[in-house]
């Protein structure tokens, strides 16, 4: 049983998305590599929004468990699309890790891994796309 679940409707790319509550209201619009206007946003920048954030919290969730200050740490999400050779597309994550100096190499590589594996849109994405964790 969820313990939430976001409700949003689309009609695609072109149009508009809204969350059931009407926090969420944005106009999409096609990128202009795929034909479009760029004039709105689009689902890869929604997704890398998500993706962000929700890593970024599980790290807190993971830094509080291993006594790690992260608090001044960030997260920036690169969502790739790309043909996929079959007439579809796929997806491709590059997450970068932005984390405070005083934390060491290995034991932020420790954190990071950790997070991959708490987070859920890495639970999601594991065994469907490639993501590649940046500690920068």
């Amino acid at each position: 049983m969820s313990i939430y679940t976001a409700i949003a409707t689309s009609a695609g790319r072109d149009g508009r998305a809204v969350s059931s509550d009407g926090r969420l209201d944005v106009k999409l619009a096609r990128q202009k590599e795929l034909g479009g206007d760029g004039d709105g946003t689009n689902p890869e920048q929604l997704f890398a929004a998500g993706y962000a954030a929700c890593f970024a919290s599980a790290m807190r969730l993971v830094g509080a468990r291993k006594k790690i200050d992260v608090s001044d740490a960030s997260v920036t999400a690169e969502i790739g699309l790309s043909p996929n050779g079959q007439g579809g597309f796929q997806l491709e994550a590059t997450l970068r890790v932005e984390l405070p100096d005083s934390i060491a190499p290995e034991t932020a590589r420790e954190l990071v891994e950790a997070t991959h594996q708490v987070c859920p849109y890495s639970n999601a994405t594991r065994g469907n796309i490639p993501v590649n964790l940046v500690i920068e």
